[in-house]
């Protein structure tokens, strides 16, 4: 017999369930509200703002009892909850046609958004190029590099995007990915990364015979196994989709009489609220105590359901506010003047964990004067660059000043002419960085210009 001590953290499932909510964009929001309304009867719709027609629109009142005022820069601010006018609300729901995120997308926005060399950068993006659905290697990793990379260089990229999300990308195979996967998870019961090695018989439910190798009772093996089910064995194919998606905005900025204007989109979230029936027995000294008991429990969960939502949207319009303080000079003046952001920094100035932002953020869409972008766009690395003020530029930003120069040319500049020209703005790249970049806008060499 042993006596042991141990910290576990577990997710209550209110807590799953707030953080669920939190993750998902507008589309699947609806759904799971509807899933809801099934599945508890304490939860009442009340209206579905979607459902209205434009006449009834029209004769809503902007209410300005709830908007929240603010400070930026040297522009009041305002962040509005309620209904606008006709014209913005059509203007608001303009579905964006949108091609779904990749595996690559997805790897790559978090690749560079890590304090990295351009070294370790470039060799990250060819790992992720050469990954497969699954998140496995397509061809043998050696045959990647021909530059002078050291295998200590390479072994360092493969761990680091090994850690992002999804977790157990970049390996072979997914023996290696679900050992990946089970290093990196906290607490994680004592032999699980040995009990990998007996997947078969586990599934089997050899569980004696496996812990008499593993010199464990049948019940850690019970608890091992339980943990290892959690695991992803190709955790790339939730990114696999072949269709073409509509997505709907969750926030709008303008700038109106010096003001910036934050509406977040409640107009596609149906107002919810509690069945008075259900409240009624619930307040009731009924015989039928089960009943009392059902309808109280309803109503809580019906309750916290409603408060999860009205926090998204809370959380939603923080992170908007903070993205027009930091972002200004975007939305002032587009895209070539977006700075460069990192997460930790909208986390610390809205006193939120990283990881919630992170959430938020995901398949989320803010609609401005220079369109709808997502908003992982607004978080980009930057570009070291020289110059009086000894600003900073952004990736996206150098990219689009670089396009503004091709568009513009006279004559047809080498990429070696281009990198000199970026460097009389400040901006001091590689001629390897302008070729990729170039590339990426889906614009040929100076022959094939």
């Amino acid at each position: 017999m042993q006596l042991i001590q141990k910290q576990q953290f577990k997710l209550s499932s209110r807590l799953y369930q707030s953080v669920n909510i939190l993750r998902i964009p507008l589309v699947e929001l609806r759904e799971k509200i509807t899933e809801e309304l099934e599945r508890n009867p304490a939860l009442e719709l009340i209206e579905d703002p979607s459902m209205a027609s434009l006449d009834e629109i029209r004769q809503k009142k902007d209410s300005d009892d709830d908007f929240e005022s603010t400070s930026v820069s040297d522009a009041p601010f305002i962040s509005r909850g309620g209904n606008e006018a006709a014209d913005e609300h059509q203007q608001f729901i303009e579905g964006a046609l949108a091609k779904p995120e990749s595996l690559q997308d997805h790897l790559l926005w978090q690749l560079r958004l890590q304090p990295i060399d351009e070294q370790t950068c470039h060799i990250g993006e060819l790992l992720i190029q050469n990954l497969n659905e699954d998140g496995f290697h397509q061809e043998p990793v050696n045959s990647l590099f021909k530059h002078g990379e050291t295998t200590r260089q390479i072994c360092e990229a493969m761990k680091l995007i090994q850690s992002f999300d999804p977790v157990g990308t970049c390996v072979a195979d997914y023996q290696e990915s679900l050992r990946v996967q089970a290093s990196l998870i906290r607490n994680a019961p004592a032999g699980m990364l040995d009990a990998l090695a007996y997947l078969e018989p586990l599934e089997r439910g050899k569980f004696a015979e496996v812990a008499k190798k593993l010199h464990r009772t049948e019940d850690d093996l019970e608890e091992i196994f339980e943990r290892i089910k959690e695991l992803s064995p190709f955790p790339g194919r939730q990114f696999t989709s072949n269709s073409t998606r509509y997505v709907v905005p969750d926030v709008r900025v303008t700038k109106r009489d010096d003001e910036w204007i934050i509406v977040v989109n409640n107009d596609e979230i149906p107002v919810l609220g509690i069945n008075p029936f259900f409240k009624s027995l619930a307040q009731e000294q009924v015989e039928d105590k089960v009943a009392r008991d059902f309808a109280r429990e309803s109503i809580k969960d019906a309750r916290e359901f409603i408060k999860f939502i009205h926090k998204r949207g809370q959380t939603l319009r923080k992170i908007a506010m903070a993205l027009v303080r930091f972002q200004t000079a975007f939305f002032e003046r587009g895209p070539k003047y977006l700075r460069p952001l990192v997460l930790n920094e909208i986390a610390d100035e809205l006193g939120l964990d990283e990881s919630t932002i992170s959430r938020a953020v995901r398949d989320k869409y803010l609609q401005t004067e220079w369109g709808v972008f997502e908003l992982r766009y607004f978080f980009t690395n930057s570009i070291s660059a020289t110059g009086m003020d000894k600003s900073r530029y952004s990736r996206i930003g150098v990219k689009e000043i670089l396009k503004e120069i091709i568009e513009s040319e006279q004559r047809h500049f080498s990429d070696q002419e281009l990198v000199g020209m970026l460097a009389m703005r400040g901006i001091h790249v590689a001629r390897r960085t302008v070729a990729k970049y170039r590339r990426e806008l889906d614009l040929g060499s100076s022959y094939a210009r």
